[in-house]
């Protein structure tokens, strides 16, 4: 059982602090999952509660009750932070809600300009799935507007090399996004 000296070592001795924690992490744990739902919020909850003792240790006073009643304490504080947190969230989401700020031209003219940038995502994910040393004779000749010479001298490579490259690339890349062949030719 912890004793009160080694609660207020826990914000400066590593090995206190580690005592501690293992004894009450099943602890806070049960404590935090019994009030939240979700696993994450349990898990960063937790971390919380641990993280706010180590902060508040040294105001730790033994007479005020058991080391883990002080810990049950920080817990039920963090958690209770958490859903208020929350219920600002909910509260702000509901005052500021974008899409009662649109009107229905502005949904149409969202929705055109999410299809005019499928390609663009494509052409993202197809350079992607290139190899690094293709991709990166493509990144230097189309997006930095080197020359395939400039570009080999970049890599390290001949400009023959990064012909083959670059070519392989261009390939690979058409087949994959077939509309983007006129920005990478």
């Amino acid at each position: 059982m912890t004793s009160a000296s080694a609660v207020a070592s826990i914000g400066h001795d590593p090995d206190a602090l580690e005592a501690f924690y293992l004894e009450h992490l099943d602890q806070v744990q049960r404590f935090v999952a019994r009030r939240v739902a979700n696993p994450q919020d349990a898990a960063d909850l937790t971390a919380d509660v641990f993280l706010a003792a180590i902060d508040c240790s040294h105001q730790y006073r033994p007479g005020s009750g058991a080391p883990a009643a002080w810990l049950y304490g920080i817990a039920r504080n963090v958690v209770a932070g958490h859903y208020r947190s929350a219920g600002r969230a909910v509260r702000a989401t509901t005052r500021f809600r974008a899409r009662d700020w649109l009107d229905d031209g502005a949904i149409d003219r969202l929705a055109a300009r999410i299809d005019a940038e499928r390609n663009a995502r494509a052409l993202f994910t197809a350079l992607a799935e290139l190899p690094e040393h293709q991709r990166s004779v493509v990144e230097l000749v189309v997006v930095d507007g080197l020359g395939l010479a400039e570009a080999a001298e970049v890599l390290g490579i001949s400009p023959t090399n990064a012909r083959v490259r670059y070519h392989r690339a261009r390939k690979r890349l058409t087949q994959a996004v077939p509309t983007i062949a006129e920005v990478i030719s």
